[in-house]
């Protein structure tokens, strides 16, 4: 779906080569546009190139292809497994690598005790960008139990790693759902959002914006059709006490899902989840993306005037009576105004 796998990281390190949007195809518009001056070279910088897009949501990374690569699925674990500090290997029996980033690892796990399995998240603190996603996912993960949140277990660190004892989901990630079915039945759609919504909530009343929901960072608990939906992956959630400024300055999030009060550099408040939301809203039931181009300017060009479409042939699932036709432009345009949207649909 477009570029949305390159996130628009907060303050990049220096010493890597950022992703600039500058010398890109001029724009053929109106001469009136009043649009332009929003619209500038370094208007958003991305960090270091990002991964192929995942297929574990832990990780931000790919799980490893076996079938191509010499050395014995049995040998990778065991070199995995030498990484792990005595401590957690003395607890939890190494099962498999399932997943990879820039900074990090994936393993499944088994409690030696309990036999119970998990997933544990190796993150390589001694660099500046994973100690910094560490810092942001901890903070929010030892505040937050709700049943649609992936709950943190506990937590191993060292020196120069931590490591991040999760509850292990295996139905995947709501984008391979949705790639598999196309789009979504308006009761299929309505119940996957009331899940995300009633979990978002439960964020916004601790103070937390997620800043990057996605469909890619929402998790089924199980393979079954009945299985419940988990937010992960809080590397750049911003996360205020109570009684803090609400507002928030920092650019931030994966180009097709970030709000217009962000791409302008504007304050903004955790009402940028909800137009996420609203996109992913727009996916589910269309099976395409409201806005989308491989050309960064043009496709934040597309979100700041809001052009997007939902007719019949492109979003089959929403017909000319349906409760959605009046629901997702809402959701898409409200937030422009600083308007709340009730976590309910």
């Amino acid at each position: 779906m477009g570029c949305g796998t390159s996130k628009v990281l907060p303050e990049p390190p220096t010493d890597v080569q950022l992703d600039l949007v500058k010398k890109v195809e001029p724009y053929i518009g109106h001469q009136n546009d009043v649009y332009k001056h929003f619209i500038k070279e370094d208007a958003v910088k991305a960090g270091s190139p990002s991964p192929p897009r995942h297929t574990y949501p832990y990780s931000s990374g790919h799980p490893p292809n076996y079938a191509e690569q010499p050395e014995p699925r049995k040998n990778k674990v065991a070199k995995y497994r030498a990484k792990f500090d005595p401590r957690v290997t003395a607890k939890y029996d190494i099962k498999a690598l399932i997943g990879r980033g820039s900074f990090s690892r994936v393993v499944r796990v088994e409690h030696k005790a309990t036999k119970q399995p998990f997933a544990i998240k190796m993150i390589e603190t001694k660099y500046r960008e994973g100690r910094e996603v560490c810092e942001s996912e901890l903070c929010v993960l030892r505040r937050v139990r709700h049943t649609n949140i992936i709950q943190l277990i506990e937590v191993f660190e060292t020196q120069e790693r931590v490591y991040m004892v999760m509850e292990l989901a295996t139905g995947g990630e709501l984008f391979d759902r949705i790639i598999a079915k196309g789009s979504f039945t308006e009761r299929d759609a309505t119940r996957v959002l009331q899940m995300v919504l009633d979990g978002v909530k439960y964020l916004h009343t601790l103070g937390i914006t997620h800043r990057d929901l996605k469909p890619e960072n929402l998790l089924y608990y199980h393979p079954g059709t009945d299985s419940k939906i988990m937010i992960t992956d809080f590397g750049l959630a911003s996360a205020r006490k109570k009684g803090d400024d609400c507002l928030m300055k920092t650019t931030c999030g994966t180009p097709e899902y970030i709000a217009p009060e962000i791409l302008v550099r504007k304050p903004y408040t955790n009402s940028v989840d909800m137009w996420a939301l609203g996109v992913i809203s727009y996916i589910l039931l269309s099976g395409t993306m409201p806005f989308e181009d491989d050309n960064r300017t043009r496709l934040y060009r597309q979100i700041l005037k809001g052009k997007y479409s939902y007719s019949g042939e492109e979003c089959p699932q929403i017909g000319p009576h349906s409760e959605y036709v009046q629901l997702l432009p809402c959701v898409l345009v409200a937030v422009s105004s600083g308007a709340r949207i009730d976590a309910s649909l």
